[in-house]
C-alpha cells in the first residue's frame, strides 16, 4: 500500500472513531459523567414514581368522584323519601285520645290533686273573623297560603342556627305544627320529624288551606289550660272567638310561642317586653302583607288580657305547687330534649304525668299557719286600704338535698294567680349584702389601702359617703343609710348587723362589681344581663324567695350549690324523667361560705333580727344565721334565715290590688312602715322553730365572724388610721364561743335575709354576743 492509500485509510478510520474531545474527557471521566447521568435518570424515575403516587391518591379523591358520591347520596335520599312517602299514610287524628290527667302527690305519696279536664271547644273557621285568622298566619307562616306545607329553607335555617349555637329555631309551617299537634306528638326524634314532613306534604295536597288553619288554631295550646282559640278567647278576654278584635287576635297569636312566659298575668318584666314586641311584629307583618291598613295599625294599643280563672281543685297553695312543678319540668325538657317552650308546655299539659313533689305536709301546714298568725290575722282591709295590697311569699329548702319542703305562693291560687314565692319583680334589698361579702372572701379582695376584707375589716359607715374607685376617684354614688344614720368607723361584722349601706357600697367597688355579680350567679341568682353597677350593692335587682333561699342554702351547704327543686320524681307512661340533682358543684370555698354564715349569726344575735328571732322563746338554743332587708320606698321587706338544717326565705310585697303594680307598705297593719325584722322575721321564726330539727350548732371552718369570735373585743391601744379600711390590731383574748370544725356539717343550715331599718324596733338592751366594734357609737351600751 502506498503512502497515499495509507493516509486515506487513516482518514477513513478517524471518521469512524472520532478522537477524544475536551468535553468527552478521559475514559474515567466519561464513566463519571455517565454515572451522573444515570443518577439523574434514577432521580427522575423516583420523582415520576412519587408523582405517580400522588396521582394515585388524586385519582382516588377527584372532584368528579366527590360529585358522583354526592349525587349518589342525593338519589339514595330521594329514593328513601319516595319509599317513605308511599308507605306513610295520614293517620287518624288522635290528639284528644292522648289527653290524660296529670296526678300530683305529696312527698309521702298521698295524692294532692288531679289535673286534666281539657278546656277545648272546636269552632268553625267561619266563626273567626278573617283579620283574626290572618294574625296567626302573620305570626307563624307568612307564606302559608302559597307554600306546599313544608318550608325546607326554614328547616335548613333552623338546623344551621341550632348547630351554630344560636339556639333552637322552629322552621315549621302552620301545616307542620298542625300535623304535630293533631296527628303526632311533641317528641324531638328523627322518626317523628320525618313523619311530620311526609304527612305535612300529604295533608297540604289533600286538605284545603282553610281547613288546615282551622285545625291549627283549634288544636294549639294557649296556656292557662286552654286548647284552641275559643277556649283562649274566653280565658283571656271573656269573649267568643267570633268577637275577637285584631289586637286581641294578635296577642293570642303571639302567645303561642311561649304560652306561660307570655301570659300577661304572670309574665316577668322580660316576658312582658317579649310578648309586646311579638305583638307588634304580628301587626307589622299584617301591614306588609297588605292585610291591615297602616293608619289603623298605628292607632292600635296593646289589649291587656283579663285575670285567669283558676280550675277547680287548684285552690289554696295547690295551684302554686302545680304551676312550679310544671315550670321546672318544662325547663328540663327544653334543656335536655331541645323542645321549644311551647312544645314543652304542650308536652306536659294533660299528658298523663305523675308528679311526686318534695312538699312535706307537716312543714307546709306550719308555714301556712305562721303566715296566718303573724300577718294576715293582723290585716284589716276594710279599715286600711293598704292592707289590701299586702302579699306574702316564702320558700323553705332542705340545704342537704335541695328539696323545697314548704312553699307559700299567696293567699289562694284561685284569687291571686302570681306565685309570690317565685316572682322576681321585687328587690331583695339588703339580703344581697351577704353575697358581696362572699365575693370579697372568695376573691381574697382587699380594701384600697391593701387590707384583706374580712369580718373585722374597718370601713367608714358615714351616711351618703361618696364611693371611690381604686384611683381615689368618686364614682358618683353615695347611698344613704337607713334613717340617714352616721356610724363612723365600723367593722364589717357591725356593718352587716346594722345593714349599713355606705359600707357595702364601698366594699362592692373594692371587690369589683363584675366579681360580685359572678358570685351572685354562682350562688344561684339570675343576674341576666345586669351591668356591674355600684347601685346593685343595695340589692336593687329583682329576685324571688325561691332564688334567695337557694343562695342562702348554698352558704349553709358550705359553698356547694343548691338549686331548689319542688319535684321529687316525674313519670309518664311508667318511665321516669330524670331531673338534675339539686346539689351541684362547689361554687365558692367552704371557708368563704362558712365565714359569711358566721357573720350572719350576728345579725340575729345583735342586729336587726334580734327581737323577732334571737329573743323568740321557741328558739330553744338553735343557732341561727340570717339577714333582713327593706327595699326603697318600703315596697318589699325580707327575712332570709337558716338553722343548720333548714333554709327559709320570706318576702312581703306591696302590690296594688287593682292594677297589680308595686305599691308602698307604709301603714300596713297600722305600723309606720314594714321592716324585714318585723312581719317577715316573725313569720320565719314561727315556722322554723315549729319544724326545724334540734341540730343547734353550725359546723364552721372559719376563724372569723360572730359565731366564732369572743363576745367582746378590747379597745385597741393605738388610734386607728383614718383610712376606712384598717383592721383592728388587737387580737381577741377570749376563747371563741364555737370551735370551728374541719368536718362538714351533717345538716346544712338555713339562709339569711335582709336587715330591717335601724331604730325601728324597741329592742331591750342585752349583752352583746357578737364582737363589739371599738369604733361603733353603741360600744359600751
Amino acid at each position: 500500500m502506498g503512502r497515499a492509500e495509507e493516509r486515506r485509510a487513516r482518514q477513513r478510520g478517524g471518521r469512524r472513531a472520532a478522537p477524544p474531545t475536551r468535553s468527552s474527557g478521559t475514559p474515567s471521566e466519561g464513566l463519571a459523567t455517565g454515572g451522573r447521568a444515570a443518577a439523574r435518570k434514577a432521580a427522575a424515575r423516583g420523582k415520576k414514581g412519587a408523582k405517580n403516587g400522588k396521582s394515585g391518591i388524586r385519582r382516588l379523591f377527584t372532584w368528579k368522584k366527590f360529585l358522583g358520591t354526592f349525587f349518589a347520596f342525593c338519589l339514595l335520599g330521594i329514593g328513601a323519601f319516595v319509599v317513605m312517602y308511599m308507605m306513610i299514610d295520614v293517620p287518624k287524628g288522635n290528639a284528644k285520645a292522648q289527653e290524660q290527667s296529670n296526678i300530683y302527690k305529696y312527698s309521702d305519696g298521698s295524692v294532692m290533686a288531679r289535673e286534666g279536664d281539657t278546656n277545648r271547644e272546636i269552632v268553625d273557621l267561619s266563626e273567626v273573623p278573617k283579620p283574626v285568622q290572618r294574625t296567626f298566619v302573620a305570626a307563624e307562616n307568612k307564606t302559608f297560603y302559597t307554600d306546599a306545607g313544608v318550608d325546607f329553607k326554614g328547616i335548613a335555617r333552623g338546623l344551621f342556627n341550632t348547630l351554630s349555637g344560636k339556639g333552637k329555631q322552629g322552621g315549621s309551617t302552620i301545616t307542620q305544627q298542625y300535623v304535630k299537634n293533631y296527628y303526632l306528638d311533641q317528641d324531638q326524634t328523627v322518626t317523628r320529624k320525618l313523619k311530620e314532613l311526609v304527612i305535612s306534604l300529604k295533608v297540604d295536597r289533600e286538605t284545603p288551606k282553610d281547613d288546615i288553619l282551622a285545625g291549627y288554631i283549634n288544636t294549639s295550646y294557649y296556656g292557662r289550660g286552654a286548647y284552641g282559640i275559643q277556649a283562649a278567647a274566653q280565658d283571656y278576654y271573656r269573649v267568643d272567638a267570633s268577637k275577637l278584635s285584631v289586637e286581641q287576635g294578635a296577642y293570642l297569636a303571639a302567645l303561642l310561642q311561649a304560652p306561660s312566659q307570655y301570659d300577661w298575668a304572670a309574665a316577668s318584666p322580660t316576658g312582658k317586653k317579649l310578648v309586646t314586641a311579638r305583638w307588634n311584629y304580628v301587626l307589622d307583618n299584617m301591614v306588609k302583607q297588605g292585610w291591615l291598613d297602616k293608619t289603623k295599625r298605628d292607632k292600635m294599643t296593646f289589649p291587656f288580657p283579663k285575670e285567669p280563672k283558676a280550675a277547680p281543685g287548684m285552690e289554696g297553695q295547690k295551684g302554686y305547687f302545680i304551676k312550679l312543678a310544671k315550670q321546672q319540668l318544662e325547663k328540663q325538657l327544653v334543656a335536655k330534649e331541645g323542645l321549644s317552650q311551647d312544645e314543652a308546655e304542650a308536652r306536659v299539659e294533660n299528658s298523663g304525668w305523675t308528679f311526686t313533689l318534695n312538699i312535706d305536709k307537716k312543714k307546709q301546714a306550719q308555714l301556712e299557719k305562721a303566715v296566718k298568725t303573724q300577718l294576715t290575722s293582723q290585716l284589716d282591709p276594710k279599715k286600711r286600704k293598704v292592707d289590701r295590697n299586702v302579699q306574702a311569699g316564702a320558700a323553705s329548702v332542705d340545704p342537704r338535698t335541695g328539696k323545697i319542703v314548704a312553699l307559700y305562693g299567696g293567699s289562694d291560687y284561685t284569687k291571686h294567680y302570681i306565685s309570690n314565692a317565685n316572682r322576681t319583680d321585687y328587690q331583695p334589698a339588703s339580703t344581697f349584702k351577704p353575697v358581696i361579702l362572699a365575693a370579697a372572701l372568695e376573691n381574697a379582695s382587699e380594701t384600697q389601702s391593701g387590707k384583706a376584707i374580712g369580718a373585722n375589716t374597718v370601713y367608714d359607715g358615714t351616711s351618703k359617703r361618696q364611693v371611690v374607685d381604686g384611683n381615689g376617684n368618686k364614682v358618683g354614688f353615695g347611698p344613704e343609710n337607713e334613717d340617714d344614720t352616721n356610724y363612723g368607723k365600723v367593722t364589717v361584722q357591725t356593718a352587716m348587723d346594722k345593714s349599713i349601706n355606705s359600707v357595702f357600697a364601698q366594699m362592692g367597688v373594692d371587690v369589683g362589681m363584675d366579681k360580685v355579680l359572678e358570685t351572685a350567679t354562682a350562688l344561684g341568682m339570675d343576674t341576666g344581663k345586669l351591668r356591674p353597677l355600684p347601685a346593685y350593692t343595695l340589692g336593687t335587682m329583682g329576685a324571688s324567695p325561691i332564688q334567695m333561699a337557694g343562695v342562702y342554702a348554698t352558704l349553709d351547704n358550705h359553698g356547694k350549690q343548691v338549686t331548689p327543686s319542688i319535684i321529687k320524681s316525674a313519670e309518664q307512661g311508667g318511665t321516669e324523667f330524670r331531673m338534675p340533682d339539686p346539689i351541684g358543684e362547689q361554687v365558692i370555698s367552704r371557708k368563704a361560705a362558712d365565714t359569711v354564715t358566721s357573720v350572719l349569726t350576728g345579725v340575729v344575735d345583735d342586729g336587726t333580727a334580734k327581737k323577732a328571732v334571737q329573743q323568740n322563746p321557741a328558739r330553744d338554743g338553735r343557732k341561727v344565721a340570717g339577714k333582713t332587708g327593706t327595699s326603697d320606698d318600703n315596697k318589699s321587706a325580707w327575712f332570709t334565715g337558716y338553722t343548720p338544717d333548714l333554709v327559709t326565705s320570706v318576702g312581703l310585697f306591696g302590690e296594688d290590688y287593682k292594677s297589680h303594680g308595686q305599691s308602698k307598705l307604709y301603714n300596713t297593719a297600722g305600723l309606720d312602715r314594714v321592716n324585714g325584722g318585723g312581719f317577715p322575721a316573725e313569720i320565719w321564726a314561727a315556722y322554723t322553730f315549729g319544724v326545724a330539727g334540734k341540730n343547734t350548732k353550725f359546723e364552721l371552718d372559719t376563724d372569723q365572724g360572730a359565731a366564732v369570735q369572743p363576745s367582746w373585743t378590747p379597745s385597741p391601744s393605738v388610734t386607728p388610721s383614718e383610712t376606712p379600711s384598717e383592721t383592728p390590731s388587737e387580737t381577741p383574748s377570749e376563747t371563741p364561743s364555737e370551735t370551728p370544725s374541719e368536718t362538714p356539717s351533717e345538716t346544712p343550715s338555713l339562709s339569711p335575709s335582709q336587715s330591717a331599718p335601724t331604730g325601728q324596733q324597741s329592742t331591750p338592751v342585752q349583752t352583746s354576743t357578737s364582737p363589739l366594734n371599738p369604733f361603733s357609737p353603741n360600744t359600751g351600751q
